[in-house]
């Protein structure tokens, strides 16, 4: 068993079991959204899916604003991930267009870097910090590949720009509050303290401009070939 003081390495056994994880989990929402596409089961599949993460979210949150577990640098909901998992959860229900889009960028590209290389300094497996930092991310890209895989909406020129219009608009009000209270949510202000993909991309504030240049260019990259993929079916439907 792992004592309780137990720290999270990365790259050690649990965050390996994580991972591993998450993908089967993927791999099990795909066949199963392939199977309920355009049934009442979807449906009720995605409503299930999204109080799911819904119970757990504002139940982590509203234990990290207790006064036993508060902390200014880390309680605020002030991650992108926190506003991804409300966007992640809306979708799910709702399937409205602009909330699919958020969830598939954030889901695909910006939360994985997180559970890739985690900063995650905080007890082990079983230890609620562990839980709480794990779900926050999977949920969401579970939804993402759901939606996308399985349910069959597809990412669109219009659904990234929306996605990019709201990271512009979570990061200046972050970075404002950052700026303000001396925090640093989404590492707007400095680099984490762990090493991160961060560290390949030059010093602050430059980094912040080749990530966003990085981040573009690689919602672009995944946008195209679903966009061609529909200029095809259209031509031979025409």
């Amino acid at each position: 068993m792992q004592p309780d003081d137990a720290v999270f390495v990365p790259y050690g056994t649990t965050h390996w079991t994580a991972l591993t994880t998450g993908a089967i989990v993927a791999v099990l929402l795909v066949l199963a959204g392939r199977r309920m596409r355009g049934t009442g089961a979807e449906i009720v599949t995605g409503r299930v899916f999204a109080l799911v993460i819904i119970g757990f979210q504002v139940s982590m949150q509203v234990r990290r604003l207790l006064p036993e577990n508060w902390d200014l640098y880390t309680s605020l909901p002030l991650q992108l991930s926190d506003l991804s998992w409300v966007a992640a959860a809306y979708a799910l229900w709702t399937h409205r267009w602009w909330a699919c889009a958020l969830t598939y960028y954030w889901g695909l590209t910006l939360t994985p870097q997180a559970v890739l290389t985690p900063a995650l300094d905080a007890p082990d497996f079983p230890r609620i910090e562990f839980l709480d930092f794990w779900a926050l991310h999977l949920f969401v890209t579970w939804a993402a590949v759901y939606l996308t895989w399985g349910v069959g909406i597809r990412p669109t020129w219009r659904g990234m720009r929306a996605t990019i219009a709201a990271t512009v608009g979570w990061a200046t009000v972050a970075f404002t509050v950052n700026s303000a209270t001396g925090t640093n949510y989404g590492f707007l202000n400095h680099k984490p303290t762990n090493p991160s993909l961060l560290d390949l991309l030059g010093p602050w504030p430059w980094y912040l401009l080749v990530e966003f240049a990085l981040v573009v260019a690689g919602w672009c990259l995944i946008t195209w070939p679903w966009t061609r993929s529909r200029q095809r079916e259209d031509t031979h439907a025409g």
